[in-house]
């Protein structure tokens, strides 16, 4: 009899370390050449903390996401003003996107460069995640930009993002995963759906310019945020989100599972929703709360899951990553790291249980 496996992997962030992060503040500007080693340190660290949980697909964290994990392609662009789109959290602080103020839209960085780093100190597959185009879109602004229609800043944003795609994935990326963590806040800002249609259209858009096998190698990760362990969308039902999720032409889907109150409903939605040929990696594990997730919790969640999906379409992730901007201390490192070993040890406990029915 074949032996059940439950794919497992991370989101993303690992909270950087309080030296690198005080750094950064310091000199005002992550790019710095003194924070090189500093940069160095805190990738190598997290890798070989990374594996040691024996997680089998590993991040560098994200350690060189300097300002967070939506704007980081773009940070030092001299056309970006800073009184952008504005995203509340239930804590009652605000984070907020640059504003575009003139042509022509370019990636200052692509996420191939944190690849470059990361690999020679890696065992294990390592794995990419990058912005979504619909989340870079909302940096142009309402009113049009002389000289630079919209048309011309989205037929832009589309070549750069599919590019940041190719060459990660060219690189060496286990996978590519699009963070689309504006999904679910689409539906608070704009409850008609309209705004969401938009988003998963101009999504799909980029990914029809991917080949078959490349798109094999790209997934999604939707999360309501996670930061200074608040949300931004966490009162949006997804009953309005995933019938519309799961027409992204992708095969693998990240969704945030361990923080819902109402899993089984959640569950039976998905069940509902996703296709024959796509994969589900459920969150286990909820890195903004501060409790420790047993192996046992881990296992029974996965268990619950497979009450809904098949599993060999089932796999298992952290709800969201760990610090998506990079100043938040809110969850040490030590943390960060138990809980992704309970979520590696629970997925095995899991599969064990699941082979042993068949």
């Amino acid at each position: 009899m074949p032996v059940l496996t439950i794919p497992t992997e991370p989101i993303g962030s690992i909270p950087r370390p309080i030296e690198l992060i005080d750094a950064v503040r310091s000199v005002g500007n992550g790019t710095d050449p003194s924070l090189e080693p500093l940069y160095d340190r805190a990738i190598q660290d997290t890798i070989l903390q990374f594996e040691a949980t024996g997680s089998p697909v590993i991040t560098d964290g994200e350690q060189r996401k300097y300002q967070n994990f939506c704007t980081y392609s773009v940070e030092g662009n001299p056309n970006l003003a800073p009184d952008g789109f504005k995203i509340p959290f239930a804590a009652g602080h605000v984070r907020r996107l640059p504003r575009l103020t003139q042509g022509p839209f370019r990636y200052q960085r692509y996420a191939d460069s944190y690849l470059d780093q990361a690999l020679p100190y890696a065992h294990v597959p390592v794995k990419q995640a990058i912005i979504s185009a619909s989340a870079l879109s909302l940096l142009y602004p309402e009113h049009s930009i002389p000289g630079y229609s919209r048309d011309q800043f989205i037929e832009d944003l589309l070549s750069e993002h599919v590019t940041e795609i190719r060459r990660c994935l060219a690189r060496g990326a286990y996978k590519v995963q699009i963070d689309f963590t504006e999904a679910r806040f689409a539906i608070k800002i704009d409850p008609s759906g309209r705004l969401l249609a938009n988003f998963i259209s101009l999504n799909n858009l980029a990914l029809a310019r991917l080949s078959s096998a490349e798109r094999a190698r790209v997934g999604v990760h939707t999360c309501p945020g996670g930061d200074l362990d608040s949300t931004h969308s966490a009162d949006v039902d997804y009953a309005d989100l995933l019938p519309s999720l799961f027409q992204l032409n992708l095969s693998s889907f990240y969704i945030a599972l361990a923080g819902e109150s109402d899993r089984p409903r959640v569950l039976g939605i998905i069940r509902d929703n996703m296709r024959s040929d796509q994969q589900v990696f459920v969150g286990v594990i909820s890195p903004i709360n501060p409790r420790l997730e047993t192996a046992e919790e881990v296992r029974d969640r996965i268990l619950e899951a497979a009450r809904y999906i098949p599993p060999a379409q089932l796999g298992s992730t952290d709800d969201c990553g760990f610090s998506p901007f990079c100043d938040d201390t809110s969850t040490t490192r030590e943390l960060a790291f138990a809980k992704i070993r309970a979520r590696v040890l629970g997925t095995s406990m899991a599969a064990q249980a699941l082979g042993g029915r068949q």
